[in-house]
């Protein structure tokens, strides 16, 4: 059971406890004083026990009606102030004919506070010691003998004392108001903080889910780039090369030469096919930097497709993250091979460059060129999977790729991604 709880507990046990305290307690102290009454008549002088009875009677009545019977009543505090008016009325002719009732009087204390609010709690305790005064002289006998300087001291001293002590006891009362408020705003708390915890692994939940989705698709693309750019471009070479060379079977040497271009991509992509399977880097980047690799990719490309190819690298070429080169090294295989397929271009310019903030890749043709705006086949804007692939690799960097090309003015693809040096943060 949590600490909530408990006091929770322990307050309706306190209160039930004094609600049935305060039912009965009236009812005891008036058996009480009649017995006394009744049994030791002689103390306090001849007795009228008819009238004693009666008031006794009325008295019980007069709780039943108001106190027992009708709670719904206590919310009244008109009628509540009406009933402790009568219940002092019926106590003070009680003690004037016997001064054991003093006991029952007690009861203006509780029910004071119980039914009265404000002032009118003072007023009535003041009541309750004024009446109570005339039993502890012996009656309103003696009063009337000329006890009066008594009772008036009796009266200050017993008013006095019994205000302290309900003024202490409503500062205990407003204290345990407080506290019970506390415990009603915690419990309001938690139910809240539960609701939002609930809520909370909700979305916790869902965030996973979609986390989860987020890189599956993540991961599909990447799939997908390195095998357009490793696979997908090594065996269109070498389809490219068997039909060279089904050509021209009759030439010998021209056959040879095809055949042997077509085995050397077949081993090239076989060995990119695994590294990507196992996400390892191109087998370019793992034995040189990445000027070289870019550079072996340029020359090889030429010698294949007898197209005029330069690099040209500019400032301090150092090693940089694993990401940045493979991004860079892939768009430049993704540019040739593009210009390949469709430039038709009689040379092609590469320029990488090393600056501060920036490593950047430019690859120019002097081709036939393209609207980058045009719609594609697959009703794309962006180019084909080749050039959107570039993009995609390049934005993840946090990179940018802008083309610029026009029919009749060949194309240029540049490509920048920030400069994290190799060992850098992913």
């Amino acid at each position: 059971m949590s600490i909530e709880a408990e006091l929770r507990a322990e307050f309706d046990r306190w209160e039930r406890r004094e609600i049935a305290l305060f039912k009965v307690l009236p009812y005891l102290l008036l058996a009480a004083s009649l017995l006394l009454t009744l049994l030791r008549p002689a103390w306090d002088g001849p007795m009228h026990v008819s009238a004693v009875l009666g008031l006794t009677l009325a008295t019980v009545l007069w709780l039943l009606c108001f106190h027992t019977l009708h709670p719904e009543w206590h919310q009244n505090t008109p009628l509540m102030g009406l009933y402790y008016t009568g219940l002092m009325v019926l106590a003070a002719g009680l003690v004037a004919l016997a001064p054991f009732f003093t006991l029952f009087t007690f009861i203006g204390y509780p029910q004071a506070f119980l039914y009265l609010q404000g002032r009118w709690r003072y007023a009535g305790v003041a009541a309750t010691a004024l009446i109570s005064a005339v039993g502890y002289l012996g009656g309103a006998a003696d009063l009337v003998a000329g006890a009066w300087p008594e009772w008036i001291a009796i009266s200050l001293v017993s008013v006095v004392l019994a205000g302290a002590f309900f003024y202490f006891a409503e500062l205990a009362d407003q204290r345990n108001r407080r506290q019970r408020q506390a415990l009603v705003e915690l419990h309001e708390t938690n139910v809240k903080l539960e609701a939002a915890l609930e809520e909370n692994a909700g979305l916790h939940a869902q965030l996973l889910v979609q986390a989860r989705e987020a890189g599956v698709l993540d991961e599909r693309q990447r799939m997908a780039r390195e095998i357009h750019d490793t696979l997908a471009q090594g065996l269109a070479g070498i389809l490219a090369q068997l039909q060279a060379a089904e050509q021209t079977l009759d030439e010998p040497s021209p056959s040879r030469r095809h055949v042997t271009n077509a085995m050397n991509l077949a081993r090239e992509s076989l060995t990119e096919a695994r590294r990507t399977v196992h996400a390892v880097e191109p087998a370019m980047l793992a034995e040189a930097r990445l000027p070289d690799a870019i550079n072996d990719v340029a020359r090889r490309w030429a010698e294949v497709h007898h197209i005029d190819t330069v690099l040209t690298t500019t400032g301090d070429a150092r090693p940089m993250h694993a990401d940045v080169e493979v991004a860079l090294l892939r768009t430049a295989q993704e540019a040739l091979a593009n210009v390949a397929k469709h430039a038709r271009a009689s040379r092609v310019g590469l320029t990488l460059s090393y600056m501060e903030d920036l490593v950047t890749l430019d690859v120019r043709d002097d081709g036939v060129g393209f609207e980058p705006g045009a719609k594609r086949a697959n009703g794309s804007t962006n180019g084909g999977f080749g050039l959107g692939g570039m993009r995609q690799r390049v934005q993840r960097l946090a990179g940018r790729l802008d083309i610029e090309s026009e029919p009749g003015g060949g194309t240029a693809i540049s490509a920048a991604v920030p400069a994290i040096p190799a060992g850098g943060a992913d």
